[in-house]
């Protein structure tokens, strides 16, 4: 459950604003809503020394230039944006993201779909039927944690992870899922790929293509629809 905001210093050049301290549907509306409130004060020029702040399940670190705000102050003013902050959803774009579940590309697939008493086919449906919200990025430059997987398709991690995960697997753990933005060992289960290219380093004004508050619809597409790069 939800609490009282709380100021964690890091160092002299940054602060954490924790908003909770478990991963909830409350919580992560709550993060969602110190974000608008902090876009709309450094807009207005409210808080000096602030240069970016990254959002994560449970709370905001706020980056700063140590010479350029007073901590106090600054600490002060967070916890009090915190606590009027209201709550809100995600407000980003919405992306309808095209995913094959092709058995090659989706190696776990049909073990989901047995451990959950469902066919590939209803998986599928039920994947597909949900729209999911970019909760934060993390482990890897562009990789987002989306919240929205339905309860009955929650699985365990991989008992032993594999030690390559391609680019573009689509993945479930726990009542999340995510896409793999490189080549990479993982643990979620593979349920399929997109094509899309998720970070791009050359792409300056926005290198991570998903951020958070994004909202996700998915597009079934067969394996010729792996070399295309369509997005809407």
């Amino acid at each position: 459950m939800t609490g009282h905001p709380r100021l964690l210093p890091l160092g002299d050049c940054a602060f954490t604003v924790e908003l909770g301290q478990i991963i909830e549907p409350a919580t992560q509306a709550r993060v969602f809503g110190l974000v608008a409130a902090l876009e709309d004060t450094k807009a207005a020029g409210r808080l000096p020394g602030v240069i970016e702040w990254v959002p994560t399940f449970c709370g905001v670190t706020v980056h700063v230039d140590p010479d350029l705000a007073d901590p106090d102050t600054l600490a002060a003013n967070l916890l009090a944006l915190a606590r009027e902050a209201g709550a809100q959803p995600g407000a980003g774009r919405l992306w309808t993201v095209p995913v094959c579940f092709d058995p090659d590309v989706g190696p776990d697939l049909d073990a989901v779909a047995t451990a959950r008493g469902l066919d590939r086919h209803s998986l599928i449906e039920r994947f597909v039927a949900s729209e999911f919200t970019v909760c934060m990025l993390g482990f890897l430059p562009g990789f987002p944690y989306l919240s929205g997987l339905p309860a009955e398709l929650e699985m365990p991690r991989l008992a032993t992870p594999r030690s390559r995960v391609p680019a573009g697997s689509v993945a479930i753990a726990g009542r999340m899922a995510a896409i793999y933005p490189w080549d990479s060992p993982g643990g979620w289960r593979l349920l399929g790929r997109t094509p899309l290219r998720l970070f791009d380093a050359r792409r300056a004004d926005r290198p991570a293509l998903l951020a958070p508050g994004d909202r996700i619809r998915w597009q079934v597409v067969g394996p010729e629809g792996l070399s295309a790069q369509a997005i809407r």
